[in-house]
């Protein structure tokens, strides 16, 4: 199946708005991982790729905070990466969203979180820079080019971080053919990942919220979902 580009212009659009709304613009939590990619799953017209990747990562990152000089991953592009090559998968299968195709997208495309970490710390120098210019600016009596050199700083983050969105659209699209090929025993084992990797994001949550036995209620929770999802496998078997 070709590249539909106008989904990879959608996503890329997408994922450049909210990484800006992350860092320098609104910052209404529309860049969580549920909401950005649950969002991503209506633009591209698949909502559950997009429902059930976000929840998977926000339980992931819910414990993560951008405090101070504290940089944490990027959970964000994580998000979008990852729910744009879903719903970009499934379009290309034919088959619909399955969650074989949530968990290969999660497993690809969890790693961006670091990568999106350190593209924000080569992107702060930069804003850095610009708010001095900005400053001298304003001092010399130049206010309308002081608000375009603090503006400008917001398109780095819109270019870069939608520009990887859109990558992560076209990797969709290519993989999906290739996922077609794959043995039934290995998509039942990529279907499968998805509930184990819930269970685990969610004992994450639970931990990182430092509730009084939050370790407990955490391995409780992963432990029932493991056993439902070996008991069900199970019987799929016999």
């Amino acid at each position: 199946m070709s590249v539909g580009w106008t989904q990879v212009a959608l996503a890329g659009v997408w994922g450049g708005l909210v990484a800006v709304e992350r860092k320098a613009f609104l910052q209404a939590m529309f860049s969580r991982p549920l909401v950005a990619a649950t969002a991503m799953g209506v633009l591209l017209d698949d909502v559950p790729s997009g429902l059930f990747v976000g929840l998977v990562l926000e339980l992931f990152h819910l414990g993560s905070a951008n405090l101070g000089a504290s940089l944490p991953d990027h959970d964000t592009l994580s998000a979008t990466g990852a729910s744009a090559s879903a719903a970009c998968m499934a379009a290309a299968t034919g088959a619909g969203s399955t969650p074989a195709i949530w968990s290969l997208s999660v497993l690809l495309f969890l790693g961006l979180g670091r990568l999106g970490r350190e593209m924000d710390r080569f992107l702060e120098r930069y804003a850095a820079r610009l708010a001095q210019k900005a400053l001298a600016s304003a001092e010399a009596g130049q206010l309308t080019r002081a608000m375009r050199q603090n503006l400008w700083g917001m398109w780095p983050h819109f270019v870069l971080f939608g520009a990887m969105t859109s990558v992560c659209a076209v990797v969709g699209f290519l993989l999906g053919p290739l996922l077609e090929g794959l043995p039934l025993r290995v998509l039942r084992g990529l279907a499968w990942a998805y509930p184990a990797m819930a269970s685990v994001s969610a004992a994450i949550a639970a931990r990182g919220s430092h509730a009084k036995r939050s370790s407990f209620y955490a391995g409780m929770g992963a432990g029932a979902v493991t056993l439902t999802a070996a008991l069900l496998a199970l019987r799929e078997w016999l």
